[in-house]
């Protein structure tokens, strides 16, 4: 990305984010994102190597191929909001053939979607660039509404589109969490016997994780400990909102901290929290994809920018994109995705 291009959007940011630095864990500890990220990190696994083969298909496609990093395009919120919702500012999305149309024109790695989206046009595109298929969703339509994550297919049926991953949503916290733990480790399990790589998306969920007005649902310390979670899961990445404070179990007193997470492992700058995140995913021996977030308008390209810095100059291995992409005209949904790759692209723009 141009420099210019890159500050412009960074703003008042600029400085504070592309020249940090990280005192905290030091980046020699860190398996950072490299072309061959299959061969030092998963080759002496218990993957098979149909799965490792997976792996490379999703790192070697799209615009970041070869790099280490990824770029994937996520639409499910028809069902985690509603299709209305998610779809109303730019109908065409409606239609399953432009979501991934969306993800090829953009140049990213894969398309995560529903079984319908992907299973209606896998004939079509299945070979065209890597399906990850989301196998559990929140149900968002009963009413009063539930915050729960339930199975929505099979893996077999996953595998049978010819998906090279699935993805899957546990809600940390939540009282539904053992329930989903359970359900994802089979699914993950069956998956990686069929050869298809797997990503997890570590939210945390419980309204205990609000305390005098501040929401710690994205703490670096809660969302570490549920990347933590997930890697034991044998996910083979982990997808986690960027933390936007710490201290959540300090605020919730519960379950078991140190005062050295605080004191020496985080400070409050967003790469060091980002970190935390990492450190977490086996010291980035799995690679952390950050979230994009919703889209807020004008603002969103800035917004994203920020993230994909942050992400990358804290050891992340990309970013996954949706409703800041797909909630405007196709157009500039690919300028945004490309904008994003860019970062990742920029050899200026170092590890902290």
């Amino acid at each position: 990305m141009a420099q210019q291009k890159l500050t412009e959007l960074l703003g008042d940011k600029a400085e504070y984010l592309l020249n940090h630095t990280c005192n905290t864990v030091d980046k020699s500890s860190i398996h950072l994102p490299s072309p061959d990220h299959v061969d030092k990190i998963w080759i002496n696994s218990n993957r098979n190597n149909q799965t490792l083969r997976s792996m490379q298909t999703l790192l070697n496609h799209g615009r970041l191929a070869g790099t280490g990093y990824c770029s994937i395009f996520p639409v499910d919120q028809g069902i985690e909001h509603s299709a209305g919702s998610a779809f109303a500012p730019n109908p065409i999305y409606f239609d399953p053939e432009n979501i991934i149309k969306l993800a090829i024109e953009g140049g990213c790695n894969a398309v995560a979607s529903t079984y319908g989206v992907l299973g209606l046009m896998s004939r079509k595109y299945a070979h065209k660039i890597p399906f990850v298929v989301k196998i559990n969703h929140n149900e968002f339509l009963s009413l009063p509404n539930r915050y729960d994550q339930t199975m929505f297919g099979t893996i077999k049926s996953a595998w049978n589109m010819g998906a090279a991953a699935v993805g899957a949503t546990i809600y940390w916290g939540s009282a539904e969490s053992a329930r989903q733990l359970k359900e994802v480790a089979e699914a993950f399990e069956l998956a990686h016997e069929l050869g298809m790589a797997t990503i997890l998306w570590c939210y945390t969920r419980n309204n205990g994780f609000k305390v005098d007005g501040v929401d710690y649902h994205t703490a670096a310390d809660l969302t570490g400990q549920a990347n933590h979670l997930g890697v034991t899961l044998q996910a083979d990445i982990i997808k986690q909102k960027l933390p936007t404070n710490n201290g959540g179990y300090l605020a919730t007193k519960h379950g078991k901290t140190s005062p050295l997470v605080y004191e020496k492992l985080t400070t409050d700058h967003p790469i060091d929290l980002c970190r935390y995140q990492v450190l977490n995913c086996y010291n980035g021996r799995i690679g952390m994809i950050n979230s994009g977030g919703e889209s807020k308008g004008a603002s969103d390209m800035a917004e994203a920018v920020q993230t994909a810095v942050i992400n990358k100059r804290a050891g992340g291995m990309g970013l996954i994109l949706g409703r800041k992409a797909f909630q405007r005209p196709m157009k500039d949904g690919i300028e945004m995705l490309n904008i994003i790759q860019d970062v990742y692209l920029d050899n200026s723009i170092t590890i902290a």
